[in-house]
């Protein structure tokens, strides 16, 4: 099983990207649901995400936490997919 990369700082920027783990809101929700391949292939877009990332930046101050109303349709998204 691949390890979640979550770091518990759940604040999902601009684009709902969280700025702890660099996972789509879409790719935190049902981790444990995902196959091992599924996973791994987060993980490659979170490595890719997290370079490309400034530090300090403007996204990542206005960044807020996840709310329960953003967790549950990106659930319903996620299992619709």
């Amino acid at each position: 099983m691949v390890e979640s990369p979550c770091v518990a700082c759940c604040r999902l920027d601009a684009d709902k990207v969280c700025i702890g783990c660099y996972r789509h809101i879409t790719e935190i929700v049902d981790w444990n649901r995902r196959s091992d391949t599924e996973n791994m292939q987060i993980l490659m877009r979170t490595k890719q995400r997290k370079a490309q990332a400034k530090p300090d930046s403007a996204a990542a101050q206005c960044a807020t936490p996840i709310t329960q109303e953003e967790w549950q349709a990106a659930k319903i998204k996620a299992r619709l997919s």
